[in-house]
Protein backbone atom coordinates (compact mmCIF):
# COMPACT_ATOMS: atom_id res chain seq x y z
CA UNK A 1 0.00 0.00 0.00
CA UNK A 2 1.29 3.36 -0.88
CA UNK A 3 1.65 5.55 2.00
CA UNK A 4 0.01 8.95 2.06
CA UNK A 5 2.21 11.89 1.57
CA UNK A 6 2.73 14.35 4.52
CA UNK A 7 -0.07 17.40 3.77
CA UNK A 8 1.92 19.28 6.23
CA UNK A 9 4.84 21.77 4.18
CA UNK A 10 6.91 24.22 5.81
CA UNK A 11 4.58 26.77 4.10
CA UNK A 12 2.00 25.41 6.11
CA UNK A 13 3.21 25.80 9.58
CA UNK A 14 3.24 29.26 9.68
CA UNK A 15 0.71 30.84 12.25
CA UNK A 16 0.06 34.60 13.45
CA UNK A 17 2.25 36.14 15.47
CA UNK A 18 0.09 36.77 18.75
CA UNK A 19 1.14 40.13 18.97
CA UNK A 20 -0.99 41.17 16.12
CA UNK A 21 -4.09 40.63 18.41
CA UNK A 22 -3.36 44.11 19.59
CA UNK A 23 -2.75 45.77 16.28
CA UNK A 24 -6.19 44.10 15.26
CA UNK A 25 -7.49 46.00 18.64
CA UNK A 26 -5.83 48.97 17.50
CA UNK A 27 -7.34 48.84 13.83
CA UNK A 28 -10.26 48.43 14.90
CA UNK A 29 -10.65 50.42 18.15
CA UNK A 30 -7.65 52.87 18.05
CA UNK A 31 -9.66 55.22 20.15
CA UNK A 32 -11.49 53.43 22.86
CA UNK A 33 -9.61 52.68 26.08
CA UNK A 34 -7.41 49.63 26.44
CA UNK A 35 -5.66 49.73 29.49
CA UNK A 36 -6.30 51.10 32.77
CA UNK A 37 -4.27 51.85 36.33
CA UNK A 38 -5.52 53.94 38.85
CA UNK A 39 -5.85 57.24 36.97
CA UNK A 40 -4.04 56.35 34.14
CA UNK A 41 -5.53 55.58 30.63
CA UNK A 42 -4.70 54.33 27.35
CA UNK A 43 -5.99 53.61 24.10
CA UNK A 44 -6.09 50.85 21.92
CA UNK A 45 -3.71 52.82 19.43
CA UNK A 46 -1.46 54.21 21.97
CA UNK A 47 -0.77 50.76 23.69
CA UNK A 48 0.38 49.12 19.93
CA UNK A 49 2.27 52.68 19.52
CA UNK A 50 3.88 51.78 23.06
CA UNK A 51 4.53 48.36 21.92
CA UNK A 52 6.06 49.41 18.39
CA UNK A 53 8.81 51.08 20.40
CA UNK A 54 9.67 49.31 22.81
CA UNK A 55 9.68 46.08 20.58
CA UNK A 56 12.00 48.75 18.47
CA UNK A 57 14.38 49.19 21.38
CA UNK A 58 14.90 45.83 21.85
CA UNK A 59 16.18 45.11 18.29
CA UNK A 60 17.89 48.23 18.64
CA UNK A 61 20.16 46.09 21.86
CA UNK A 62 20.57 43.22 19.52
CA UNK A 63 17.35 41.07 20.57
CA UNK A 64 16.04 38.75 17.76
CA UNK A 65 13.85 36.53 17.14
CA UNK A 66 14.43 33.15 20.02
CA UNK A 67 15.94 35.31 22.62
CA UNK A 68 14.67 35.28 26.02
CA UNK A 69 13.62 38.20 28.13
CA UNK A 70 13.65 37.78 31.77
CA UNK A 71 10.75 40.18 33.17
CA UNK A 72 11.11 41.18 37.01
CA UNK A 73 7.76 42.92 37.67
CA UNK A 74 4.47 43.32 39.69
CA UNK A 75 1.27 44.64 37.44
CA UNK A 76 1.88 47.38 35.16
CA UNK A 77 1.26 49.18 31.98
CA UNK A 78 4.99 48.27 31.01
CA UNK A 79 5.04 44.75 32.27
CA UNK A 80 1.51 43.99 29.90
CA UNK A 81 3.23 46.29 26.91
CA UNK A 82 6.47 44.10 27.13
CA UNK A 83 4.38 40.46 26.33
CA UNK A 84 3.41 41.98 23.42
CA UNK A 85 6.87 43.83 22.53
CA UNK A 86 8.45 40.14 23.07
CA UNK A 87 5.94 38.82 20.70
CA UNK A 88 6.43 41.11 18.27
CA UNK A 89 9.87 40.63 18.12
CA UNK A 90 9.55 36.62 17.96
CA UNK A 91 11.76 36.94 20.94
CA UNK A 92 10.48 34.83 24.31
CA UNK A 93 8.43 36.58 27.31
CA UNK A 94 10.06 35.10 30.74
CA UNK A 95 8.18 36.25 33.35
CA UNK A 96 8.62 35.71 37.36
CA UNK A 97 6.79 35.86 40.07
CA UNK A 98 7.56 39.55 41.52
CA UNK A 99 8.11 38.03 45.02
CA UNK A 100 10.65 35.46 44.53
CA UNK A 101 14.15 35.99 45.93
CA UNK A 102 16.98 37.74 43.92
CA UNK A 103 18.40 34.42 43.87
CA UNK A 104 15.41 32.67 42.68
CA UNK A 105 15.34 34.45 39.60
CA UNK A 106 18.65 34.59 39.04
CA UNK A 107 17.98 30.45 38.63
CA UNK A 108 15.33 31.83 36.25
CA UNK A 109 17.64 33.27 34.15
CA UNK A 110 20.14 30.64 34.20
CA UNK A 111 17.36 28.16 33.41
CA UNK A 112 15.36 29.83 30.39
CA UNK A 113 19.18 31.43 28.77
CA UNK A 114 17.93 34.91 28.98
CA UNK A 115 19.57 37.35 27.23
CA UNK A 116 18.03 40.30 28.30
CA UNK A 117 15.70 41.84 31.34
CA UNK A 118 13.06 44.03 32.05
CA UNK A 119 13.32 44.69 35.89
CA UNK A 120 11.29 47.28 37.81
CA UNK A 121 12.86 49.90 39.66
CA UNK A 122 11.18 48.11 43.52
CA UNK A 123 13.60 45.41 42.86
CA UNK A 124 17.69 46.55 42.69
CA UNK A 125 18.72 43.46 44.28
CA UNK A 126 17.30 41.47 41.77
CA UNK A 127 18.91 43.22 39.00
CA UNK A 128 22.28 43.36 40.52
CA UNK A 129 21.85 39.55 41.36
CA UNK A 130 21.17 39.23 37.61
CA UNK A 131 24.19 40.80 36.88
CA UNK A 132 26.21 38.71 38.90
CA UNK A 133 24.79 35.01 38.56
CA UNK A 134 23.61 35.43 34.39
CA UNK A 135 26.52 36.73 32.95
CA UNK A 136 24.27 36.08 29.64
CA UNK A 137 21.43 38.76 30.06
CA UNK A 138 23.53 41.73 28.07
CA UNK A 139 20.76 44.72 29.53
CA UNK A 140 18.51 45.17 31.93
CA UNK A 141 15.73 47.70 31.04
CA UNK A 142 14.29 49.55 34.70
CA UNK A 143 10.41 50.34 34.83
CA UNK A 144 10.81 53.55 36.71
CA UNK A 145 14.18 55.60 37.46
CA UNK A 146 16.62 53.12 38.84
CA UNK A 147 20.18 52.71 38.86
CA UNK A 148 20.63 49.76 37.48
CA UNK A 149 19.00 50.38 34.39
CA UNK A 150 18.03 52.54 31.30
CA UNK A 151 14.38 53.90 31.58
CA UNK A 152 11.88 51.86 29.74
CA UNK A 153 9.81 54.93 29.19
CA UNK A 154 12.72 56.94 28.01
CA UNK A 155 13.41 54.06 25.50
CA UNK A 156 9.38 54.60 24.22
CA UNK A 157 10.20 57.92 23.78
CA UNK A 158 13.61 57.69 22.31
CA UNK A 159 11.63 55.04 19.86
CA UNK A 160 8.52 56.85 19.27
CA UNK A 161 7.25 56.24 15.61
CA UNK A 162 9.61 53.59 15.26
CA UNK A 163 8.76 49.83 14.90
CA UNK A 164 9.74 46.32 14.53
CA UNK A 165 8.25 44.26 11.95
CA UNK A 166 5.98 41.27 13.39
CA UNK A 167 8.56 38.11 13.23
CA UNK A 168 7.35 35.39 11.20
CA UNK A 169 6.65 32.35 13.08
CA UNK A 170 5.15 29.36 13.10
CA UNK A 171 2.93 26.68 15.30
CA UNK A 172 5.67 25.85 17.41
CA UNK A 173 7.95 28.87 17.94
CA UNK A 174 8.12 29.88 21.84
CA UNK A 175 6.37 33.13 22.75
CA UNK A 176 6.36 32.52 26.79
CA UNK A 177 8.62 30.47 29.24
CA UNK A 178 5.64 29.82 32.37
CA UNK A 179 7.76 28.61 35.04
CA UNK A 180 5.94 25.65 37.33
CA UNK A 181 7.57 23.92 39.53
CA UNK A 182 4.49 21.34 40.50
CA UNK A 183 4.84 20.07 44.24
CA UNK A 184 8.19 19.71 44.23
CA UNK A 185 11.70 20.76 42.36
CA UNK A 186 13.08 23.42 41.21
CA UNK A 187 11.09 25.54 38.77
CA UNK A 188 10.76 24.42 35.18
CA UNK A 189 9.78 26.42 31.88
CA UNK A 190 6.91 25.55 30.52
CA UNK A 191 7.20 26.10 26.30
CA UNK A 192 3.90 28.04 25.32
CA UNK A 193 4.28 28.33 21.49
CA UNK A 194 2.22 31.04 19.25
CA UNK A 195 -0.10 28.64 17.27
CA UNK A 196 -0.69 26.44 21.45
CA UNK A 197 -1.67 30.64 23.05
CA UNK A 198 -3.83 30.98 19.24
CA UNK A 199 -6.10 28.04 19.84
CA UNK A 200 -5.92 28.94 23.66
CA UNK A 201 -7.42 32.60 23.25
CA UNK A 202 -9.77 30.58 20.89
CA UNK A 203 -11.11 28.11 23.55
CA UNK A 204 -11.38 30.70 26.56
CA UNK A 205 -13.68 32.96 23.92
CA UNK A 206 -15.48 29.99 23.36
CA UNK A 207 -15.76 28.16 26.75
CA UNK A 208 -15.15 30.48 29.66
CA UNK A 209 -16.34 34.14 28.02
CA UNK A 210 -18.45 33.69 25.19
CA UNK A 211 -19.96 36.97 23.50
CA UNK A 212 -17.11 39.01 25.10
CA UNK A 213 -16.95 42.21 23.13
CA UNK A 214 -14.89 45.73 22.89
CA UNK A 215 -17.94 46.67 25.09
CA UNK A 216 -16.35 44.46 28.53
CA UNK A 217 -14.25 44.85 30.74
CA UNK A 218 -11.78 42.93 32.68
CA UNK A 219 -10.56 43.61 36.14
CA UNK A 220 -6.82 41.75 37.24
CA UNK A 221 -6.50 41.06 40.39
CA UNK A 222 -4.15 38.00 40.42
CA UNK A 223 -0.09 38.64 39.06
CA UNK A 224 -0.08 39.07 35.08
CA UNK A 225 2.89 36.61 35.19
CA UNK A 226 0.80 33.59 35.39
CA UNK A 227 -3.19 33.11 34.30
CA UNK A 228 -3.98 36.31 34.74
CA UNK A 229 -1.90 36.86 31.85
CA UNK A 230 -3.56 34.47 29.43
CA UNK A 231 -6.98 35.95 30.32
CA UNK A 232 -5.56 39.68 29.45
CA UNK A 233 -4.45 38.44 26.55
CA UNK A 234 -7.95 37.35 25.59
CA UNK A 235 -9.55 40.19 26.66
CA UNK A 236 -6.96 41.98 24.20
CA UNK A 237 -8.43 39.63 21.70
CA UNK A 238 -11.65 41.28 21.53
CA UNK A 239 -10.51 44.75 22.45
CA UNK A 240 -11.98 44.36 26.00
CA UNK A 241 -10.14 47.00 28.29
CA UNK A 242 -8.40 45.79 31.14
CA UNK A 243 -8.46 47.46 34.37
CA UNK A 244 -5.33 46.80 37.45
CA UNK A 245 -6.22 47.88 40.82
CA UNK A 246 -3.67 50.46 41.64
CA UNK A 247 -1.00 48.80 43.96
CA UNK A 248 0.66 45.67 44.82
CA UNK A 249 -1.59 44.78 47.79
CA UNK A 250 -4.47 43.22 47.61
CA UNK A 251 -7.65 45.89 48.46
CA UNK A 252 -11.10 44.07 48.14
CA UNK A 253 -12.69 47.55 48.51
CA UNK A 254 -11.12 48.96 45.88
CA UNK A 255 -11.73 45.65 43.64
CA UNK A 256 -15.23 46.22 44.60
CA UNK A 257 -15.08 49.83 43.54
CA UNK A 258 -13.52 49.42 40.81
CA UNK A 259 -16.22 47.12 39.36
CA UNK A 260 -18.90 49.38 40.38
CA UNK A 261 -16.59 52.41 38.52
CA UNK A 262 -15.69 50.06 34.97
CA UNK A 263 -18.75 48.10 34.94
CA UNK A 264 -16.85 45.47 35.04
CA UNK A 265 -17.67 41.50 33.19
CA UNK A 266 -15.41 39.52 34.01
CA UNK A 267 -12.47 38.45 35.97
CA UNK A 268 -10.35 35.61 36.43
CA UNK A 269 -9.10 34.97 40.15
CA UNK A 270 -8.54 31.85 42.45
CA UNK A 271 -10.58 30.17 45.17
CA UNK A 272 -9.05 31.85 48.21
CA UNK A 273 -9.14 35.62 46.56
CA UNK A 274 -12.62 34.67 45.66
CA UNK A 275 -13.72 34.07 49.30
CA UNK A 276 -12.22 37.50 50.44
CA UNK A 277 -14.31 39.15 47.60
CA UNK A 278 -17.10 38.03 48.61
CA UNK A 279 -16.71 37.44 52.28
CA UNK A 280 -15.78 40.94 52.74
CA UNK A 281 -18.39 43.96 53.77
CA UNK A 282 -17.17 46.11 50.70
CA UNK A 283 -19.37 43.17 48.42
CA UNK A 284 -22.47 45.01 49.35
CA UNK A 285 -21.53 48.21 49.11
CA UNK A 286 -20.92 48.36 45.67
CA UNK A 287 -22.88 47.80 42.17
CA UNK A 288 -21.47 44.51 40.77
CA UNK A 289 -24.57 43.72 38.07
CA UNK A 290 -22.35 44.11 35.75
CA UNK A 291 -20.40 41.42 36.04
CA UNK A 292 -21.10 38.09 33.63
CA UNK A 293 -18.27 36.14 34.62
CA UNK A 294 -16.17 35.41 37.68
CA UNK A 295 -13.64 32.87 36.59
CA UNK A 296 -12.16 30.97 38.91
CA UNK A 297 -8.96 28.27 38.88
CA UNK A 298 -5.95 27.06 40.34
CA UNK A 299 -6.96 25.22 43.06
CA UNK A 300 -10.44 23.74 44.04
CA UNK A 301 -13.46 25.46 45.56
CA UNK A 302 -14.47 24.26 48.73
CA UNK A 303 -18.43 23.92 48.14
CA UNK A 304 -19.37 25.95 51.21
CA UNK A 305 -17.04 28.64 49.69
CA UNK A 306 -18.76 28.52 46.70
CA UNK A 307 -22.16 28.19 47.67
CA UNK A 308 -21.58 31.57 49.64
CA UNK A 309 -20.37 33.25 46.54
CA UNK A 310 -22.97 32.23 44.81
CA UNK A 311 -25.49 33.60 47.25
CA UNK A 312 -23.32 36.91 46.95
CA UNK A 313 -22.76 37.13 43.13
CA UNK A 314 -25.50 35.24 41.50
CA UNK A 315 -24.96 32.52 38.75
CA UNK A 316 -21.76 34.38 37.32
CA UNK A 317 -19.03 31.62 38.38
CA UNK A 318 -17.21 29.60 36.36
CA UNK A 319 -14.61 27.17 36.95
CA UNK A 320 -11.78 25.81 35.11
CA UNK A 321 -9.57 23.06 35.63
CA UNK A 322 -6.03 23.03 33.87
CA UNK A 323 -2.24 23.35 34.90
CA UNK A 324 0.01 26.20 33.46
CA UNK A 325 1.54 23.23 30.94
CA UNK A 326 -2.56 23.12 29.34
CA UNK A 327 -2.89 26.54 29.69
CA UNK A 328 -5.66 26.43 32.01
CA UNK A 329 -7.51 24.05 29.51
CA UNK A 330 -8.89 21.06 30.98
CA UNK A 331 -12.44 21.41 31.63
CA UNK A 332 -14.92 23.68 32.18
CA UNK A 333 -17.74 24.19 34.84
CA UNK A 334 -20.37 27.58 33.10
CA UNK A 335 -22.81 29.24 35.22
CA UNK A 336 -25.98 27.40 34.17
CA UNK A 337 -23.95 24.07 36.34
CA UNK A 338 -23.16 26.33 39.38
CA UNK A 339 -26.20 25.31 41.71
CA UNK A 340 -26.87 26.67 45.67
CA UNK A 341 -28.75 23.40 46.17
CA UNK A 342 -27.31 19.66 46.54
CA UNK A 343 -30.13 17.96 44.39
CA UNK A 344 -29.48 14.68 43.24
CA UNK A 345 -29.36 16.58 39.58
CA UNK A 346 -26.42 19.15 40.50
CA UNK A 347 -23.11 17.38 40.17
CA UNK A 348 -21.55 18.71 43.45
CA UNK A 349 -17.78 18.75 43.50
CA UNK A 350 -17.28 18.66 40.21
CA UNK A 351 -14.74 20.46 37.80
CA UNK A 352 -16.89 20.34 34.72
CA UNK A 353 -16.59 18.63 31.18
CA UNK A 354 -13.99 18.35 28.43
CA UNK A 355 -13.02 21.64 27.03
CA UNK A 356 -13.59 22.28 23.61
CA UNK A 357 -10.48 20.47 20.85
CA UNK A 358 -9.40 19.03 24.37
CA UNK A 359 -9.83 15.14 25.62
CA UNK A 360 -9.24 13.49 29.26
CA UNK A 361 -8.46 10.36 29.71
CA UNK A 362 -8.32 8.72 33.53
CA UNK A 363 -5.54 5.87 33.79
CA UNK A 364 -3.76 3.95 35.61
CA UNK A 365 0.01 3.62 36.93
CA UNK A 366 0.84 1.63 33.77
CA UNK A 367 -1.48 4.40 31.85
CA UNK A 368 -4.31 2.17 30.78
CA UNK A 369 -7.67 4.00 30.97
CA UNK A 370 -9.60 3.16 33.89
CA UNK A 371 -13.68 3.30 33.55
CA UNK A 372 -16.42 5.91 34.41
CA UNK A 373 -15.84 5.95 38.94
CA UNK A 374 -12.75 4.42 39.28
CA UNK A 375 -10.15 6.92 40.74
CA UNK A 376 -6.48 7.40 38.22
CA UNK A 377 -4.21 9.63 37.29
CA UNK A 378 -6.17 13.01 35.18
CA UNK A 379 -3.97 13.37 31.65
CA UNK A 380 -4.71 15.00 28.68
CA UNK A 381 -4.34 15.47 24.50
CA UNK A 382 -4.96 18.63 22.88
CA UNK A 383 -4.10 21.56 21.27
CA UNK A 384 -3.73 23.56 24.84
CA UNK A 385 -1.14 21.22 25.86
CA UNK A 386 2.50 22.60 25.84
CA UNK A 387 5.55 21.97 23.59
CA UNK A 388 8.20 20.02 26.88
CA UNK A 389 9.84 21.75 29.56
CA UNK A 390 12.71 23.63 27.87
CA UNK A 391 16.30 22.04 28.36
CA UNK A 392 14.88 19.51 30.54
CA UNK A 393 14.52 15.80 28.54
CA UNK A 394 13.89 13.96 31.93
CA UNK A 395 11.18 16.02 32.89
CA UNK A 396 9.59 15.62 29.97
CA UNK A 397 10.26 12.01 29.91
CA UNK A 398 8.15 11.83 33.01
CA UNK A 399 5.37 14.26 32.06
CA UNK A 400 4.31 12.48 28.57
CA UNK A 401 3.08 8.72 28.28
CA UNK A 402 2.05 7.69 24.76
CA UNK A 403 0.98 11.36 23.79
CA UNK A 404 -0.64 12.13 26.91
CA UNK A 405 0.60 14.54 29.17
CA UNK A 406 -0.33 13.69 33.10
CA UNK A 407 -0.89 16.19 35.17
CA UNK A 408 0.13 14.24 38.78
CA UNK A 409 -3.74 15.41 39.46
CA UNK A 410 -5.92 12.68 40.57
CA UNK A 411 -9.70 12.27 39.91
CA UNK A 412 -12.33 10.06 38.17
CA UNK A 413 -14.86 10.77 35.52
CA UNK A 414 -18.77 9.69 35.71
CA UNK A 415 -20.99 8.29 32.86
CA UNK A 416 -21.51 11.73 31.52
CA UNK A 417 -17.69 12.74 30.93
CA UNK A 418 -17.85 15.15 34.10
CA UNK A 419 -14.60 15.08 35.97
CA UNK A 420 -14.22 14.99 39.68
CA UNK A 421 -10.30 15.89 41.04
CA UNK A 422 -9.68 13.51 44.02
CA UNK A 423 -5.91 15.71 44.77
CA UNK A 424 -3.07 15.30 43.88
CA UNK A 425 -0.76 12.07 43.34
CA UNK A 426 1.77 13.55 45.99
CA UNK A 427 -1.58 14.57 48.32
CA UNK A 428 -2.68 10.85 48.60
CA UNK A 429 -1.57 9.50 51.48
CA UNK A 430 -1.92 5.39 52.72
CA UNK A 431 -2.62 4.83 56.34
CA UNK A 432 -3.13 1.25 57.64
CA UNK A 433 -3.16 0.04 53.95
CA UNK A 434 -5.72 2.40 53.09
CA UNK A 435 -5.65 5.32 50.31
CA UNK A 436 -6.75 8.39 51.96
CA UNK A 437 -7.36 11.68 49.24
CA UNK A 438 -6.92 14.74 51.89
CA UNK A 439 -9.93 16.54 49.44
CA UNK A 440 -12.53 14.36 50.40
CA UNK A 441 -11.60 15.35 54.64
CA UNK A 442 -11.01 18.87 53.75
CA UNK A 443 -14.65 19.37 52.03
CA UNK A 444 -16.12 18.23 55.16
CA UNK A 445 -14.23 20.20 57.30
CA UNK A 446 -15.14 23.83 55.32
CA UNK A 447 -18.74 22.85 56.36
CA UNK A 448 -18.06 23.43 59.76
CA UNK A 449 -19.40 27.01 60.17
CA UNK A 450 -15.84 27.87 62.66
CA UNK A 451 -13.25 27.19 59.89
CA UNK A 452 -12.14 29.88 57.25
CA UNK A 453 -9.47 27.42 56.01
CA UNK A 454 -8.37 24.24 56.08
CA UNK A 455 -5.36 21.73 54.35
CA UNK A 456 -4.97 18.13 55.22
CA UNK A 457 -1.69 16.35 55.16
CA UNK A 458 -0.54 13.02 55.60
CA UNK A 459 2.44 12.29 57.76
CA UNK A 460 4.79 9.58 59.09
CA UNK A 461 3.39 7.53 62.23
CA UNK A 462 4.89 4.20 63.28
CA UNK A 463 1.73 2.65 63.84
CA UNK A 464 -0.09 3.49 60.48
CA UNK A 465 2.16 4.72 58.28
CA UNK A 466 0.78 7.90 57.69
CA UNK A 467 -1.84 9.67 59.66
CA UNK A 468 -3.74 12.54 58.86
CA UNK A 469 -2.86 15.94 60.40
CA UNK A 470 -4.88 18.96 60.11
CA UNK A 471 -4.04 22.57 59.98
CA UNK A 472 -6.61 25.19 60.15
CA UNK A 473 -7.81 28.55 60.35
CA UNK A 474 -11.11 29.71 62.29
CA UNK A 475 -13.51 32.59 61.64
CA UNK A 476 -13.17 35.71 63.15
CA UNK A 477 -14.74 35.22 66.89
CA UNK A 478 -15.03 31.89 66.41
CA UNK A 479 -13.58 28.72 69.13
CA UNK A 480 -12.96 25.46 68.15
CA UNK A 481 -10.23 22.92 69.89
CA UNK A 482 -9.10 19.30 68.67
CA UNK A 483 -11.39 16.85 70.18
CA UNK A 484 -14.38 19.24 69.24
CA UNK A 485 -13.28 19.01 65.26
CA UNK A 486 -12.91 15.53 65.13
CA UNK A 487 -15.72 14.50 67.09
CA UNK A 488 -17.74 16.68 64.74
CA UNK A 489 -16.33 14.98 61.83
CA UNK A 490 -16.77 11.08 62.93
CA UNK A 491 -19.65 10.15 61.45
CA UNK A 492 -19.52 12.36 58.64
CA UNK A 493 -16.32 10.63 56.84
CA UNK A 494 -15.30 6.77 57.38
CA UNK A 495 -13.44 6.12 60.82
CA UNK A 496 -10.38 4.90 59.26
CA UNK A 497 -10.35 8.59 57.50
CA UNK A 498 -10.48 10.33 60.65
CA UNK A 499 -7.38 12.55 61.00
CA UNK A 500 -4.93 11.96 64.41
CA UNK A 501 -4.48 15.48 64.75
CA UNK A 502 -5.37 19.23 64.61
CA UNK A 503 -3.44 22.36 64.84
CA UNK A 504 -5.11 25.80 64.91
CA UNK A 505 -3.27 28.77 63.00
CA UNK A 506 -3.94 32.23 62.65
CA UNK A 507 -3.84 31.91 58.66
CA UNK A 508 -2.35 29.19 56.20
CA UNK A 509 0.27 30.30 53.86
CA UNK A 510 -0.43 30.60 50.35
CA UNK A 511 1.67 31.44 47.16
CA UNK A 512 1.87 34.75 45.37
CA UNK A 513 -1.48 33.20 43.20
CA UNK A 514 -3.34 32.57 46.40
CA UNK A 515 -3.12 29.04 46.60
CA UNK A 516 -2.64 27.61 50.03
CA UNK A 517 0.95 25.82 49.82
CA UNK A 518 1.08 22.87 51.88
CA UNK A 519 4.82 22.56 51.28
CA UNK A 520 4.65 25.66 53.34
CA UNK A 521 2.91 23.98 55.74
CA UNK A 522 4.71 20.95 55.80
CA UNK A 523 8.19 22.63 55.91
CA UNK A 524 6.76 25.10 58.95
CA UNK A 525 5.10 21.31 61.40
CA UNK A 526 8.65 20.25 60.55
CA UNK A 527 10.48 23.67 62.21
CA UNK A 528 8.34 23.84 64.62
CA UNK A 529 9.01 19.74 65.68
CA UNK A 530 5.75 18.80 64.95
CA UNK A 531 6.80 15.57 62.98
CA UNK A 532 9.95 14.82 64.39
CA UNK A 533 10.64 11.30 64.92
CA UNK A 534 8.18 10.37 62.73
CA UNK A 535 5.93 11.51 64.99
CA UNK A 536 3.25 14.13 65.23
CA UNK A 537 2.91 15.37 68.74
CA UNK A 538 -0.17 16.98 69.72
CA UNK A 539 0.55 20.53 70.85
CA UNK A 540 0.71 23.64 68.19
Amino acid sequence: MNSIPSLITPATKRVMNLSHILRQAARRHGAEIGFVWGECIWSWAELDRRVDAMAAALAAKGIRKGDRVLVQSKNCNQMFESMFSCFRLGAVWVPTNFRQTPDEVAYLAQASGASAMICHSDFPEHAETIREAAPDVRFVISIGRSSFGENYDDLIERHSGQSAPEAAVEHDDPCWFFFTSGTTGRPKAAVLTHGQMAFVITNHLCDLMPGTTNADASLVVTPLSHGAGVHQLVQVARAAKTVLLSGERFDVDEAWSLVARWRITSMFTVPTILKLLTEHPSVDAYDHSSLRYVIYAGAPMYREDQKHALRKLGKVLVQYFGLGEVTGNITVLPPALHDLEDRPDVKVGTCGYERTGMQVSIQDDQGREVPAGVTGEICVCGPAVFAGYYNNPEANQTAFRDGWFRTGDLGHMDEEGFLFITGRASDMYISGGSNIYPREIEEKILAHPAVAEVAVLGVPDRTWGEVGVVVCALRPNQTLDEGELIAWLDGRIAHYKLPKHVFFWDVLPKSAYGKITKKAIREELETKGYLSSGLCRLRS
